[in-house]
């Protein structure tokens, strides 16, 4: 995985004043866009897009430094519009491009390299689980799909839930892991495009059938499930175990992941701010 997240730094260099397509790039990194985003923003600490719009800006500023027109330079990095490029330079920078042109002020953002830095041996934990066939339960609802940031339609639907609905979750819940869980499926593009819609539940898990109205039911199958537990500051340990399982646990396992419901919960300590234990659950199998 490091030398295709390399690969990919070196393709959006020879393409900053091109057509970056961000489902060409996540092909280079040989996994789909959705977890080539959450791969990137975990190690980098950066958006995708952020890190594509600071780079085009470092570039432009070199460009105007050299003596090229502004108008030339928006047009160069893909601004429709000068002022478009003026308030995003503004904004990056702390001043206008004309300023940078008369006083020779220049702000740069390097390129990105990706590297190993080991640190005491520290391995990752993880357990392999055989589980049965199950049923998640809870409320759900159709989401646009969104790679990063705070999904304001998924708060909205915990937000929802209803006393009585929380009652029968708990009522219901019989099965590993004994907690509120979140879980994602039925992607319009199979989590490859930010596009579309996606459904996500809050609810439990539970091989009862019997449920109210008031409840969804998911059939899930039979699985291998792979389990990241991870206890740290929230929201930076779990977003690092995330990193990890897609960057280094998953292309070295000998398991690939399995189109299906996957799910993850998130108890926060009482005692401790900003502090939570989390376990993600992945669906896998063996490489044939």
């Amino acid at each position: 995985m490091l030398k295709e997240l390399n690969d990919v730094i070196d393709y959006i260099e020879d393409n900053l004043t091109g057509d970056l397509s961000l489902e060409i790039i996540s092909k280079y990194a040989g996994v789909s866009d959705y977890h080539f985003r959450k791969i990137f923003f975990y190690l980098s600490g950066m958006t995708l897009s952020e890190y594509i719009k600071n780079r085009k800006l470092s570039e432009a500023n070199k460009d105007l430094l050299h003596g090229e027109k502004v108008t030339d330079v928006a047009l160069k990095y893909g601004y429709q519009s000068l002022d478009g490029f003026t308030r995003a330079f503004k904004k990056w920078s702390g001043f206008l491009p004309s300023e940078a042109i008369k006083k020779g002020i220049s702000k740069s953002f390097p390129k990105l390299s990706f590297v190993i830095t080991v640190k005491g041996g520290i391995s990752m934990e993880f357990r392999i689980v055989d589980k049965p066939a199950f049923n998640l339960v809870g409320v759900s609802k159709r989401v646009p799909m969104q790679f990063e940031g705070v999904n304001n339609e998924i708060v909205k639907l915990a937000e929802s839930i209803t006393d009585e609905q929380r009652e029968e979750m708990h009522s219901l819940q019989n099965i590993e892991p004994y907690e509120i869980v979140n879980a994602s499926y039925d992607a319009d593009f199979n989590f490859l495009k930010e596009e579309g819609y996606l459904t996500h539940l809050i609810g439990v898990l539970t091989t009862e059938n019997q449920v109210s109205e008031k409840l969804e039911k998911v059939p899930v199958e039979a699985y291998t499930w792979a389990v990241f537990p991870n206890e740290g500051p929230f929201p930076s340990t779990l977003q690092n175990t995330m990193a990890k399982i897609y960057s280094e646990w998953l292309p070295s396992s000998g398991y690939e992941v399995i189109n299906a419901p996957h799910f993850s919960f998130t108890k926060m300590d009482k005692h401790k701010k900003d502090y939570a234990y989390s376990e993600i659950w992945i669906p896998v199998r063996k490489k044939s």
